[in-house]
């Protein structure tokens, strides 16, 4: 299979849920409407920052469905699903329904509870998986912060090469530039590296990344798109001045509890998608109060998607 290298800001969606924590795929095609007219290039549905871990088989089918039913018409708008990797056989089957129904691509992770010993062993569980839709792009999403697993991705790249047709590249979501470039560097380019780490986008772009998967690509494309430019045109100083911006956005999330911040960010842009699942801790009315006002102390509205 050719492996084709995605370009531009994929985001990583919230999956939305009601007031009382239930799915709510109804609010999906309002988001796919959201993502494209802010320029987005696609969607990698069901991973971290849309809970997929706390989502059941059945729930992260429906969420497939109702971003395919909206989305597949789209060539330019490519959907990623993330398929878990604790129990291969529910990789699989999610795999298996994410072709039928005409999504893109699929993505797996280590093992996180019983991990792979070695990369070896990584490189089997992704053959088992990718073996299962020979003719979808299968990436390893590498995150290793949440995962504990921390196998150089270089290594994995080289176990895999002439092993599985269908491995199209990596989101990487992690800080080792050097394992980055040398990804980025084998066989002239073969295979699709995706950043994943917004806070450092503009060290990526400098080591050739065209592609990215980021949280934060929901709420504020715009600040990322004129990031990409003025790396682009030579304006480095333009450009580390927006990654600041970028890295002054994300510290909120830090200050207000983590991941489910991006849901209050994406509260202040119009879009309510609901609360996070425990055992993510929410924010009170009172912190979305203060946190409201720390947004508006970054001139959010400058730069947020609409």
């Amino acid at each position: 299979m050719k492996t084709t290298h995605l370009q531009g800001l994929i985001a990583a969606p919230f999956t939305p849920f009601d007031a009382n924590g239930q799915l709510d795929c109804s609010r999906i095609p309002e988001y796919y409407s959201f993502l494209k007219r802010n320029k987005v290039t696609g969607a990698f549905i069901n991973g971290s920052t849309g809970e997929g871990v706390s989502l059941t088989l059945e729930e992260k089918k429906a969420v497939a469905q109702a971003w395919a039913d909206c989305s597949n018409h789209d060539a330019d708008f490519k959907v990623m699903v993330f398929l878990g990797g604790t129990c291969l056989n529910d990789c699989i089957d999610l795999a298996k329904h994410a072709y039928e129904i005409g999504l893109y691509a699929v993505s797996l992770t280590a093992p996180f509870y019983f991990k792979p010993a070695n990369v070896e062993m990584l490189s089997q569980a992704c053959i088992m998986v990718g073996e299962s839709v020979p003719n979808m792009p299968l990436y390893y999403y590498h995150i290793p912060v949440l995962t504990g697993v921390n196998i150089p991705m270089f290594d994995l790249i080289q176990a895999l090469d002439g092993q599985l047709d269908n491995f199209a590249g990596v989101k990487y979501t992690h800080e080792d530039f050097m394992d980055f470039q040398s990804c980025m560097s084998y066989k002239d380019g073969k295979y699709d590296m995706l950043w994943g780490r917004d806070e450092n986008m503009l060290s990526a772009l400098v080591l050739g990344a065209k592609g990215a998967v980021g949280s934060t690509f929901n709420y504020a494309a715009p600040l990322y798109h004129d990031l990409i430019a003025a790396f682009e045109n030579n304006n480095l100083t333009k450009a580390r001045e927006l990654q600041q911006k970028s890295i002054n956005m994300i510290r909120l999330l830090g200050k207000y509890g983590g991941i489910s911040v991006g849901k209050s960010y994406m509260k202040v842009t119009g879009l309510n998608l609901g609360d996070f699942r425990l055992p993510v801790k929410n924010m009170t009315a009172s912190q979305f109060e203060a946190f409201q006002k720390d947004v508006q102390s970054l001139d959010f509205k400058s730069f947020k998607s609409n």
